[in-house]
């Protein structure tokens, strides 16, 4: 079942007010932080729209009001929980950077010597649970995938977005991009 721009405004408003793993910040400001880091890199509508729900599959998973600030022990997956609902409403762009978007923390985590360091201990906690750093043959699969530089951009984004206070435009903002994104979609 797709959701509407409705219900995604009222994930984001509502369960969004919960905090962020074990991160200094709400759900919902991971989410404008993230846009708005890729809206100021110049990104396109589409992985804007990506970099605002990339973590939307973590306000749908069934044991989200359970488990947002204590550790995990096992990885929740979601980067393909929202996925089903999100399919037909937004095009391929928005998707599959939020599909791979924990591929790209592995792939960063082999092939950038600093990244895994920079990583804040929820994050670094999470990829162990994500089955670590991409070998190789992994990385290779990952980079020639469509949409792996988005995936790439999107983490680093997400790395950043974790900064108590930080000002973004409103959700009412991203929404508008959301619903343009969703208008100008043709069929996949």
């Amino acid at each position: 079942m797709a959701v509407t721009l409705h219900d995604i405004a009222l994930l984001l408003a509502e369960r969004g007010q919960k905090q962020y793993g074990r991160e200094a910040v709400s759900q919902l400001d991971h989410a404008l932080q993230c846009a708005h880091l890729a809206e100021e890199a110049g990104e396109t509508p589409a992985t804007v729209v990506a970099a605002l729900l990339h973590d939307l599959g973590h306000l749908l998973a069934p044991a989200a009001a359970e488990h947002e600030a204590r550790a995990p022990r096992q990885d929740d997956l979601h980067q393909y929980v929202a996925l089903p609902f999100l399919r037909g409403v937004l095009p391929e762009a928005v998707l599959e950077p939020i599909r791979m978007h924990v591929d790209a923390k592995r792939y960063l985590c082999a092939v950038d010597a600093g990244y895994w360091a920079a990583l804040s201990p929820a994050s670094q906690h999470s990829l162990e649970l994500q089955g670590g750093a991409y070998g190789l043959v992994e990385c290779a699969r990952f980079a020639e995938q469509p949409f792996a530089q988005e995936a790439i951009r999107l983490r680093r984004y997400d790395d950043l977005a974790k900064v108590p206070g930080r000002g973004t435009p409103p959700l009412p903002h991203y929404l508008a991009m959301l619903d343009a994104v969703r208008q100008t979609a043709g069929p996949d």
